[in-house]
């Protein structure tokens, strides 16, 4: 479906380059030659984005800005002059501006500033659908689990989430804590507007100020236009920081700023942003051990730690294990035409008992093979389960635990054998790679390996 441009400019010079610059297949282009044309053209199409001059006859272009505003509630609005003053750039941006650009202009600026406003409003778009799909799907009762610990934590959701309280998910990786932010935001008083979820891992450490300040033009090299950050685009509604506990101490300085002020500055800018935006965190670090190791601060643990959230690992809650893979089998069998009826006894039997490294996200992994390598038989046996599960999944605590109470065990082969299930969980959840099995275990990459060839394991 192409995209809707409106061009408002009075110089015919410039509004020739503009339509012959973004005469493209993926637009359609409406032309306005004052702000009475373009306001008409407003009112009789959906548009999309609306690039306009600021000084035009007949309504000038902060006239164009508020009536889209106020008629096209995804519409994004650019204005360009060549008698910018400050003033102008802060009541057209109070107004609701996407961005404020000064002629003489490059036209490449131009364009990708267009892009990036299309971008926007197709995410407007996508957010409303998702909000309307999310305001169902993330409902308290959708959230799988009939055991007393997460029946515990949904109680605490409840209370929390009509809040504005700081709220700190702690958990195992894969045990659901951004479902449990996004249940929180879409049952909170700021469900319509927006959630914007954020990495913190999975941006680099030197690019995610940027990304959650944004910043001014010029800032840096390859800044040549400035961007608005995530904290300003949760603006009235919530930001979800996933894997806080990777943030570098200087960044958390001043994550500490917009919890305590509400406010930031921009990457290369002197004037702070206001904000009003409920912060959620999550981690999966025992964040006072990263304290006491000077890689995370005190204070903003304390900002933080307002209302935390304990996710409990999936080995805790193993009466939600039938009701998970039932609940991942019936979204998986029909998605591949598989007619996989359930589980055997047996089988399922053996998955309560695996430890479940990967919790929730490991469990729905395993289904969605199980389902897939099935061929169309009806019900996964016990001997269709991983190896590692099979073999790991009499789960050496328990196993000692019996033999105590039978008489007795041997306490070097009981830790001895502990041991080695722990290598092969971590040789499992890291997909075999030692150094990340290393890592797991807190280990150096040299005592693992010399661990592997003592006890002669070699993988999963």
């Amino acid at each position: 479906m192409k995209k809707s441009l409106l061009i408002a400019e009075d110089d015919e010079h410039i509004l020739e380059l503009l339509l012959s610059v973004f005469s493209r297949p993926d637009l359609h282009i409406h032309a306005a030659r004052s702000g009475t044309e373009a306001i008409g053209l407003i009112d009789q199409h959906d548009i999309d984005v609306v690039l306009t001059d600021l000084v035009m006859p007949g309504g000038d272009g902060l006239a164009v800005l508020s009536h889209a505003k106020k008629t096209l509630g995804n519409c994004e609005v650019i204005l360009m002059t060549g008698y910018g003053t400050v003033e102008n750039a802060v009541q057209a941006m109070k107004l609701g501006a996407f961005h404020y650009i000064t002629k003489p202009f490059k036209v490449v600026e131009v364009v990708h500033l267009v892009d990036r406003a299309f971008e926007m409003t197709e995410m407007k778009k996508e957010n409303i659908h998702l909000k309307q799909q999310a305001i169902g799907r993330y409902r308290f009762e959708n959230i799988i689990g009939i055991s007393e610990p997460i029946r515990q934590v949904l109680s605490l959701v409840a209370k929390v989430a009509g809040s504005d309280s700081t709220i700190l998910i702690l958990g195992e990786s894969g045990t659901g804590k951004e479902l449990i932010a996004r249940a929180i935001h879409y049952n909170s008083n700021r469900a319509d507007r927006m959630l914007v979820p954020v990495n913190c891992s999975a941006i680099p450490a030197e690019l995610l100020e940027s990304e959650l300040f944004g910043h001014v033009r010029g800032a840096f090299t390859g800044a040549h236009i400035a961007r608005t950050g995530r904290f300003e685009t949760a603006h009235r509604g919530t930001i979800f920081l996933d894997e806080i506990g990777e943030m570098s101490p200087p960044l958390q300085a001043k994550i500490l700023r917009v919890l305590q002020k509400q406010s930031f500055t921009p990457v290369g800018g002197t004037k702070a942003v206001d904000v009003d935006v409920r912060v959620i965190a999550a981690t999966n670090k025992d964040l006072e051990k990263e304290i006491t190791a000077g890689r995370f601060r005190q204070d903003l643990y304390f900002r933080l730690n307002v209302i935390p959230i304990h996710l409990p690992p999936l080995r805790e809650r193993t009466d939600d294990i039938p009701v998970l893979a039932g609940h991942f089998l019936g979204k998986y069998a029909p998605e591949s035409g598989q007619g996989v009826k359930g589980f055997r006894p047996d089988a399922m039997e053996a998955m309560k008992r695996y430890a479940w490294p990967g919790n929730v996200r490991e469990l729905e992994n395993l289904v969605e093979r199980l389902v897939v390598l099935s061929r169309g038989r009806g019900w996964v046996e016990k001997n269709d389960l991983p190896p590692a599960m099979l073999r790991g999944g009499d789960r050496p605590g328990r196993e000692a635990a019996e033999k105590l109470r039978n008489g007795g065990l041997d306490f070097r082969k009981a830790r001895e054998d502990f041991e080695n299930h722990l290598i092969r969980q971590a040789l499992a959840l890291s997909g075999g790679n030692r150094n990340k099995a290393a890592a797991l275990l807190g280990l150096k990459r040299t005592t693992l390996l010399e661990m592997l060839k003592r006890k002669r394991l070699h993988g999963p």
